[in-house]
Protein backbone atom coordinates (compact mmCIF):
# COMPACT_ATOMS: atom_id res chain seq x y z
CA UNK A 1 0.00 0.00 0.00
CA UNK A 2 2.83 2.44 0.76
CA UNK A 3 5.66 2.70 -1.95
CA UNK A 4 8.94 1.88 -1.20
CA UNK A 5 10.97 3.69 -2.51
CA UNK A 6 9.71 6.91 -3.74
CA UNK A 7 11.04 8.52 -6.53
CA UNK A 8 11.76 12.00 -6.37
CA UNK A 9 13.43 12.52 -10.38
CA UNK A 10 10.60 15.26 -10.82
CA UNK A 11 11.84 17.77 -8.20
CA UNK A 12 14.46 18.32 -10.48
CA UNK A 13 17.35 18.45 -7.96
CA UNK A 14 20.92 18.47 -8.89
CA UNK A 15 22.53 15.48 -8.35
CA UNK A 16 24.51 15.82 -4.69
CA UNK A 17 25.22 13.38 -1.68
CA UNK A 18 22.42 14.64 0.68
CA UNK A 19 19.89 17.43 0.75
CA UNK A 20 18.50 19.50 3.79
CA UNK A 21 14.97 18.55 4.65
CA UNK A 22 13.93 22.03 4.27
CA UNK A 23 15.18 21.97 0.76
CA UNK A 24 13.02 18.73 0.36
CA UNK A 25 10.31 19.93 1.60
CA UNK A 26 10.28 22.60 -0.71
CA UNK A 27 10.76 21.05 -3.36
CA UNK A 28 8.25 18.84 -2.74
CA UNK A 29 5.48 21.70 -2.44
CA UNK A 30 6.82 23.44 -5.79
CA UNK A 31 6.36 20.45 -7.06
CA UNK A 32 2.97 19.45 -5.27
CA UNK A 33 1.07 18.29 -8.18
CA UNK A 34 4.00 15.37 -9.10
CA UNK A 35 4.02 14.27 -5.43
CA UNK A 36 0.63 13.67 -4.93
CA UNK A 37 0.93 11.55 -8.25
CA UNK A 38 3.58 9.41 -6.82
CA UNK A 39 1.72 9.30 -3.60
CA UNK A 40 -0.95 7.84 -5.39
CA UNK A 41 -4.43 8.30 -5.55
CA UNK A 42 -6.78 10.35 -3.86
CA UNK A 43 -4.40 12.06 -1.53
CA UNK A 44 -5.68 16.05 -0.24
CA UNK A 45 -3.20 18.61 0.61
CA UNK A 46 -3.77 19.53 4.02
CA UNK A 47 -0.87 21.51 5.32
CA UNK A 48 2.96 22.35 5.31
CA UNK A 49 4.86 22.48 8.98
CA UNK A 50 1.61 22.17 10.74
CA UNK A 51 1.73 22.81 14.39
CA UNK A 52 0.26 21.21 17.71
CA UNK A 53 1.00 22.56 20.57
CA UNK A 54 0.98 20.78 24.25
CA UNK A 55 2.27 21.16 27.75
CA UNK A 56 3.52 24.17 26.33
CA UNK A 57 6.04 22.32 23.38
CA UNK A 58 5.32 23.13 20.09
CA UNK A 59 5.68 19.97 17.31
CA UNK A 60 5.92 20.39 13.45
CA UNK A 61 4.35 18.03 10.83
CA UNK A 62 6.31 18.04 7.84
CA UNK A 63 3.74 17.27 5.50
CA UNK A 64 -0.36 16.76 6.35
CA UNK A 65 -2.79 14.89 3.70
CA UNK A 66 -6.00 13.54 4.01
CA UNK A 67 -6.90 10.26 1.70
CA UNK A 68 -10.33 10.53 0.91
CA UNK A 69 -10.52 7.06 -0.75
CA UNK A 70 -8.63 5.31 2.89
CA UNK A 71 -10.87 7.83 5.12
CA UNK A 72 -8.17 9.07 6.93
CA UNK A 73 -4.96 11.28 7.69
CA UNK A 74 -1.67 10.53 6.22
CA UNK A 75 1.50 12.45 8.02
CA UNK A 76 4.74 12.86 5.87
CA UNK A 77 8.01 13.50 7.98
CA UNK A 78 11.27 13.71 6.31
CA UNK A 79 14.80 12.76 6.80
CA UNK A 80 17.52 13.42 5.02
CA UNK A 81 19.60 11.02 6.40
CA UNK A 82 19.47 7.18 8.04
CA UNK A 83 16.08 6.60 10.30
CA UNK A 84 16.37 5.88 13.98
CA UNK A 85 14.33 4.87 16.44
CA UNK A 86 13.80 8.35 17.67
CA UNK A 87 12.40 9.38 14.18
CA UNK A 88 9.42 6.56 14.61
CA UNK A 89 9.22 7.22 17.98
CA UNK A 90 8.12 10.85 16.98
CA UNK A 91 6.16 9.98 14.11
CA UNK A 92 4.20 8.03 16.55
CA UNK A 93 3.46 10.93 18.64
CA UNK A 94 2.31 12.62 15.81
CA UNK A 95 -0.18 9.81 14.81
CA UNK A 96 -1.44 9.27 17.92
CA UNK A 97 -1.81 12.95 18.24
CA UNK A 98 -4.12 13.59 15.12
CA UNK A 99 -5.94 10.39 16.13
CA UNK A 100 -7.09 11.46 19.32
CA UNK A 101 -7.31 15.16 18.66
CA UNK A 102 -7.87 16.10 14.90
CA UNK A 103 -9.55 13.23 13.38
CA UNK A 104 -13.58 12.51 13.85
CA UNK A 105 -15.10 8.86 14.22
CA UNK A 106 -16.07 8.40 10.79
CA UNK A 107 -12.54 8.51 9.66
CA UNK A 108 -10.03 5.83 9.94
CA UNK A 109 -6.76 5.94 12.23
CA UNK A 110 -4.12 7.98 10.95
CA UNK A 111 -1.32 7.08 9.12
CA UNK A 112 2.43 8.08 9.48
CA UNK A 113 4.87 7.62 6.50
CA UNK A 114 8.76 8.05 7.26
CA UNK A 115 10.61 9.38 3.93
CA UNK A 116 13.99 8.54 4.33
CA UNK A 117 17.31 8.45 2.70
CA UNK A 118 18.81 5.16 4.27
CA UNK A 119 16.49 2.74 6.54
CA UNK A 120 17.08 -0.51 8.08
CA UNK A 121 14.02 -2.60 7.85
CA UNK A 122 15.22 -4.77 11.32
CA UNK A 123 14.92 -1.13 13.39
CA UNK A 124 11.40 -0.47 11.87
CA UNK A 125 10.41 -3.89 12.42
CA UNK A 126 12.25 -4.06 16.11
CA UNK A 127 10.63 -0.30 17.14
CA UNK A 128 6.92 -0.71 16.25
CA UNK A 129 4.62 -2.92 16.79
CA UNK A 130 3.13 -4.91 14.34
CA UNK A 131 -0.02 -3.46 14.29
CA UNK A 132 1.59 0.19 13.23
CA UNK A 133 0.20 2.51 11.08
CA UNK A 134 3.47 3.90 10.82
CA UNK A 135 5.61 2.85 7.78
CA UNK A 136 8.99 4.02 6.69
CA UNK A 137 9.82 4.37 3.36
CA UNK A 138 13.25 5.42 1.35
CA UNK A 139 13.53 8.01 -1.76
CA UNK A 140 15.50 8.24 -4.10
CA UNK A 141 15.93 11.78 -6.05
CA UNK A 142 16.94 9.99 -9.38
CA UNK A 143 16.65 6.74 -11.13
CA UNK A 144 19.74 4.58 -10.87
CA UNK A 145 21.58 4.50 -14.46
CA UNK A 146 21.30 1.09 -16.17
CA UNK A 147 25.18 0.13 -17.43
Amino acid sequence: MIKNPFVLKFLDLEEKSAYSEHALETAIIDHLEHFLLELGKGFLFEARQKRFTFDNDHFYVDLVFYNRLLRCYVLIDLKRDKLTHQDLGQMQMYVNYFDRYVKTEAELPTIGILLCHRKHDALVELTLPKDSNIFASKYQLYLPIKR
